[in-house]
């Protein structure tokens, strides 16, 4: 297992606190290359990388808390199990830190239920380590990036659930219709497609505070308690898709 040994401090990086990333990754050359760019960020500080389920498990459970991290990734085939098993024990011991897979599974399948487990980004091993550092600062800023080709999968999934909605009947249109505002949508799909709060601010012309309280009332009539789940209730029922309600 790779351990970063530098201290952890503000003054290693201007002042600014830097973002603690933890890797999971059984593919050594893959691994250190992820280790390199990450010590050499003056933004960052690696607090841990493992190889397989099993040493992330443990780091994630250490008591001395020293497994806690602000963004994880993580792939999905792991040699003693699956990605998904990490996803949700970062989720139970440190609920405060997102993840972002980071594997060779672009499929329908494996993207749902990482979704579903708990990450909050998506990526495909065809991006350069010092690209996945710049997807590492945007989740940790608040964004959700995902692959491109991933993310045209799921529009197309949710263009296909929206056909299907549409032939549900005008009671149950009209009470999905008036769960969200016309703003609340435009917002939730800002969010759903990678946006920070500020970015989503800019684009609306309003406050970051205001956004902040948008989204608020989004998770409280979808009754959600996170992005994820947010995401996954949009994308059940079609809303991802403009012009549909």
């Amino acid at each position: 297992m790779d351990t970063h040994t530098d201290p952890y401090s503000a003054a290693a990086t201007g002042g600014a606190t830097p973002i603690r990333v933890a890797v999971v990754e059984d593919d050594a050359a893959c691994r250190h290359a992820l280790v390199g760019v990450i010590n050499a960020a003056k933004d960052m500080v690696l607090c841990w990388a493992a190889a397989s389920r099993t040493e992330a498990l443990h780091q994630l459970g250490r008591a001395d808390g020293a497994g806690a991290m602000d963004v994880m990734l993580v792939d999905l085939g792991l040699p003693d199990g699956s990605g998904l098993e990490v996803i949700a024990a970062v989720r139970t011991c440190h609920p405060g830190a997102a993840v972002m897979v980071s594997t060779i599974f672009g499929d329908e399948q494996h993207v749902l239920a990482a979704i579903e487990a708990g990450a909050m980004g998506y990526l495909l091993k065809d991006l350069a380590a010092d690209a996945v550092l710049e997807e590492v600062r945007s989740l940790h800023a608040g964004g959700s990036p995902i692959n491109p080709m991933v993310a045209r999968k799921l529009l197309l999934r949710q263009q296909r659930a929206g056909a299907v909605a549409g032939l549900q009947p005008p009671a149950e249109r009209q009470a999905v219709a008036q769960a969200l505002s016309a703003r609340e949508l435009e917002v939730l799909r800002l969010v759903a497609r990678g946006h920070t709060l500020d970015e989503v601010a800019r684009q609306l012309g309003v406050s970051r505070h205001t956004v902040r309280t948008f989204v608020r009332r989004i998770y409280g009539k979808l009754q959600v308690s996170s992005r994820t789940q947010m995401m996954h209730v949009a994308l059940q029922r079609g809303w991802l898709v403009e012009g549909r309600q």
